[in-house]
Parts: structure tokens; C-alpha cells; sequence
């Protein structure tokens, strides 16, 4: 018996899903002709693969360096505290800063990481002074600038 990930979606599937990866406005017909299926039955795929979950939805990617500005950087928190109150607290404020485009918990000697977008090195000062540095329970940070993105 398969274990693994794929073992329950079929080639088709994870055809389709590559399709979509790459264009999620694809037309139903063009998307059962790239990978060999009726409009009908392809639809029928693609609507099981959204009432599985494994598709949550379609949405536009935006370029963020024409958006939001060219500078980001990486945040890496360190909490005073991790209890669930102060994770919850974090959380909750960490979303309200649009700024922050990411925020993941981390299992390693600092508890957050912050992917941070902004103008140029003003503005970041601004939201790292008056948003990042006033997060509830945060005890320390470390900044690292993006030089270059290789790969997003």
C-alpha cells in the first residue's frame, strides 16, 4: 500500500494541478485539452479536487516590488514569552500589520519569522520602530536585509 502524498490523486490529477499552478484562470476547455480529458470530466476532476481541499482557491499574483515598494527584509522575533496567551496576543497583532507579508512560528533559537515589505530603508525604519518593535511579548529581533531574490 502507497504512503505517500500522491498515492491517492491519479497522473491526471497532479497534471491538472500543475496547469492551474501555473494559470488558475485557464478556461475549463483548454485545461482538459492540455491534459487529454473532456471539458466535462475535467471539470468534474477539478471540482473533486476542490471539495477535497487540495484546491482552496484561486487567487491573482501580484508583484509585490511594484506594489509595496523593492525593500524587504526577513524579522527574526524572539518572544519573552511562549505561552499560549502571548502567542495568541502576537498572533493577533502581528496580522494587523500589512506591511508584514509573512509570519511563520519557527522551531529553532528565535520563535517568529517576519517577511517584511517597504518602500526603502526609511519606511522600514518607520514600521520597524513604530509596528515590529511594539509587538506584544517581544523581546528581540534581528533584521536581515534582502540584497537579492533569486527565487520567490
Amino acid at each position: 500500500m502507497k504512503t505517500d502524498i500522491y498515492s491517492e490523486f491519479n497522473k491526471l490529477d497532479l497534471n491538472i494541478i500543475k496547469h492551474l499552478r501555473q494559470d488558475g484562470r485557464i478556461p475549463n476547455s483548454r485545461l482538459a485539452d492540455m491534459v487529454g480529458l473532456s471539458a466535462t470530466a475535467c471539470a468534474a476532476r477539478v471540482k473533486h479536487l476542490e471539495k477535497k481541499g487540495i484546491i482552496k482557491g484561486y487567487t491573482a499574483i501580484i508583484d509585490d516590488h511594484l506594489l509595496l515598494g523593492e525593500n524587504m527584509a526577513f524579522v527574526q522575533v524572539t518572544m519573552n514569552s511562549t505561552s499560549a496567551p502571548a502567542l495568541e496576543a502576537f498572533n493577533r497583532e502581528v496580522a494587523k500589520i500589512s506591511e508584514i507579508e509573512q509570519c511563520h512560528m519557527i522551531a529553532a533559537n528565535f520563535d517568529y519569522l517576519l517577511k517584511v515589505r517597504s518602500v526603502n530603508m526609511t519606511d522600514y525604519r518607520r514600521i520597524f520602530a513604530d509596528k515590529i518593535s511594539t509587538l506584544p511579548h517581544v523581546k528581540q529581533t534581528s533584521t536581515f536585509i534582502v540584497m537579492e531574490s533569486v527565487k520567490d
